[in-house]
């Protein structure tokens, strides 16, 4: 079929259009199937499905067979402009309620997460998958922290720079986006499992399983024009530029300022240096959001310093983000080829297997033994983030906290700025797996391993090694 007629080509706006149709499909069905509302199944999961049948089956007739190209550019800057919606929030004035010690549990539960699923998952593709991952593929191991703790916008754009030369690794960005899709189920089924679980042992106070019992599954709408809540404020008048539109093209402004670093830095080095150091330069494409993070903060900071924040409203930029996160996800699934599944499906059991053991097992454990309040409550927060991405922490944590009336939410996200530094060298040394580096990474993220696991010792105390539940420690304390 043809779309380019007249002087106008549709083929990008019928992509749209079709991700669009996935994405309403996926709404109507959840709001009409209880056992998606029941595990909470976000809609761009559902609508993804769609797209994955779509894209594999029916868009090869109808002249569409460029379409998972164009859903992996479409997660690639999307997965920018998320991060630069979030770092360009003006932050909220810090409380006493926020204190340092949950910061620092934050950061030390995060920094093992990272760790253990970096490390185990390159040890499982060394080891015992050698003879299936043969030379540089064995850095599809590392995919189980891009699917599961990265997302799969990170995935996706990480992983697919090692399918081009040198490194040569085949299909990889299509199995992190399966590792992704995985992720988000195991976060989104076993976490309301764990919810009910801890509803029974008493791992939640009185309080918040009254709450818990009370609540309604709702079907991802609201049924009347009482429940609807205000989601932004408007910060121009409409005379001379609507609000969103001045934040959309402040977005933007900030993506076309990381693109020029990146390009500028890949010019000079090209210029006057080039070697290993070029190499080096032109894996920063493969984590921009990384630099337009760093680009959207400095945004913020001159925003701030010329007195205008208040032009910028956090609620628009919560709308934008979840915007590019709803089309992220779907397009995820939509992404995925049937072929590469096939090609790789011994290592991706093997690797969701060890993904399973980690964040259903080894971190429930430590968890409930690291934070000294609300510890289930953080365990769900750093349980959903290692099992997709914060919009699914955060639709487990509204299951027991409605209203985010304790602080969990708001010291995680405050933890996650620590980590972002702390995650550097990971982020830029990434494709050391696929240099056949795999050892030298392993040791690396070995050493994420042993340091989490001394900031554990020193934060938990005596609860360190207490019994209590080989699972989650039964007596421990929560609010």
């Amino acid at each position: 079929m043809n779309y380019i007629h007249s002087a106008h080509d549709f083929t990008i706006i019928i992509h749209l259009c079709v991700i669009s149709c996935a994405l309403l499909l996926g709404s109507t069905l959840r709001s009409k199937v209880k056992f998606l509302q029941k595990y909470l199944i976000p809609a761009p999961m559902i609508g993804g499905l769609f797209l994955f049948l779509f894209y594999n089956y029916v868009s090869y007739p109808l002249g569409l067979h460029n379409g998972m190209d164009f859903l992996e550019e479409l997660m690639f800057h999307l997965l920018n402009v998320s991060f630069i919606a979030m770092q360009l929030r003006i932050p909220e004035k810090k409380t006493k309620s926020q204190k340092k010690g949950a910061l620092w549990a934050n950061v030390t539960a995060l920094l093992g997460e990272y760790g253990m699923q970096c490390c185990f998952g390159l040890i499982v593709a060394a080891v015992l998958l050698k003879k299936i991952l043969p030379g540089s593929s064995v850095a599809i191991g590392l995919t189980l922290c891009l699917g599961f703790e990265l997302g799969p916008g990170q995935a996706e754009s990480m992983a697919k720079v090692w399918e081009g030369a040198p490194y040569n690794v085949p299909n990889a960005s299509d199995v992190g986006l399966t590792m992704a899709a995985i992720g988000f189920i195991l976060g989104s089924v076993i976490g309301v499992i764990l919810i009910n679980r801890a509803a029974k042992k008493g791992w939640l106070s009185a309080e918040y399983v009254d709450k818990l019992r009370n609540r309604k599954v709702g079907n991802g709408f609201f049924r009347s024009k009482e429940e609807r809540v205000a989601s932004s404020y408007q910060t121009t008048a409409s005379e001379s530029m609507d609000t969103f539109t001045l934040h959309l093209a402040l977005i933007m402004f900030t993506y076309l300022l990381s693109f020029l670093v990146l390009a500028g830095l890949e010019w000079i080095v090209s210029t006057f240096v080039g070697g290993k150091v070029l190499e080096a330069v032109l894996g920063l494409w493969g984590i921009n959001f990384v630099v337009s993070s760093l680009c959207a903060i400095l945004v913020r900071k001159v925003i701030i310093a010329s007195h205008a924040e208040h032009i910028i409203d956090n609620q628009t930029c919560n709308r934008i983000d979840g915007i590019a996160v709803d089309f992220t996800v779907a397009a995820c699934l939509g992404a995925i080829e049937i072929a590469a599944i096939q090609q790789y499906w011994l290592p991706i059991i093997v690797l969701s297997a060890v993904g399973i053991a980690i964040t259903c097992f080894i971190t429930p454990w430590f968890c409930s033994r690291l934070f000294n309040d609300y510890s289930f409550m953080r365990f769900l927060m750093i349980f959903g983030t290692a099992n997709g991405t914060l919009p699914t922490a955060l639709s487990l944590i509204r299951v027991v906290d409605p209203e985010f009336e304790t602080p969990v939410a708001q010291e995680y996200v405050n933890s996650t700025g620590v980590m972002f530094v702390l995650a550097l060298p990971i982020l830029a040394l990434v494709n050391w797996p696929a240099k056949g580096k795999v050892w030298m990474f392993i040791a690396l993220t070995g050493a994420y391993v042993v340091i989490s696991f001394a900031l554990y010792v020193k934060l938990a105390g005596k609860r360190a090694f207490a019994k209590g539940g080989y699972f989650y420690m039964e007596d421990s304390k929560n609010n």
